[in-house]
């Protein structure tokens, strides 16, 4: 029986913990293509410490500012240097979204073609950034069910599950839904519990199992 992964290694990045004064005069704005370099390259050695599949939370709950220049260095070129793989399986899910951080990364994503998993408000997902609306309409599917196969997400979704199957494919390839070796598919926020990822005990590593 296959599995999506026996290692999904769940790790989180308080953003505004890892910028650093010397380029922020604030450490909760995040501000200038500079910081915003210096965050992603201190996130890329993280991640590449793990040596694993990763579930990273990008958590912007504690961030009061976040311009344009700033979310194009610290989430559109971390998404773009993982989206092909890069010799690393990496996800994103970005948590504590406000409106103040949400136009700003909206639009970074949309100009390079790419799309984040988000928590916003504390109580929902969304699907940020470059999407059809029929991927939309099949991952909003994908989020009410968890997990599911062609057929079973096309049956929620209401289309054919020849669009179906099209539509998840290219979610995946952009890295915002899970896909296994026998055609499974996986909502992220399937592997986040109430405190943005659960322990290594917790689903984040057996919820993937068909």
């Amino acid at each position: 029986m296959n599995h999506v992964s026996r290692d999904v290694v769940p790790f989180s990045f308080d953003l505004s913990s890892l910028a650093p004064r010397t380029i922020a005069s604030l450490y909760s704005h995040l501000v200038t293509r500079p910081t915003g370099r210096a965050l992603r390259l201190g996130i890329e050695s993280q991640i590449g410490d793990l040596g694993a599949r990763c579930l990273s939370v990008l958590d912007f709950t504690q961030v009061v500012v976040l311009d344009y220049s700033c979310a194009d260095e610290a989430v559109a070129k971390l998404l773009q240097r993982y989206r092909g793989g890069d010799g690393h399986d990496v996800y994103f899910v970005a948590r504590g979204l406000g409106e103040q951080h949400r136009e700003p990364i909206e639009t970074v994503l949309t100009r390079h073609g790419l799309s984040l998993v988000a928590e916003v408000e504390d109580t929902r997902f969304v699907l940020l950034g470059e999407a059809t609306s029929l991927e939309r309409i099949v991952w909003a599917a994908l989020e009410s069910t968890a997990a599911g196969d062609v057929k079973e997400i096309a049956g929620t979704a209401q289309c054919a599950a020849n669009d179906a199957a099209g539509a998840l494919d290219r979610l995946a390839e952009r890295r915002v839904v899970l896909r296994n070796t026998s055609g499974r598919y996986y909502a992220l926020s399937g592997l986040l519990g109430p405190d943005g990822l659960r322990g290594p005990a917790g689903p984040a590593r057996t919820a993937t199992n068909d």
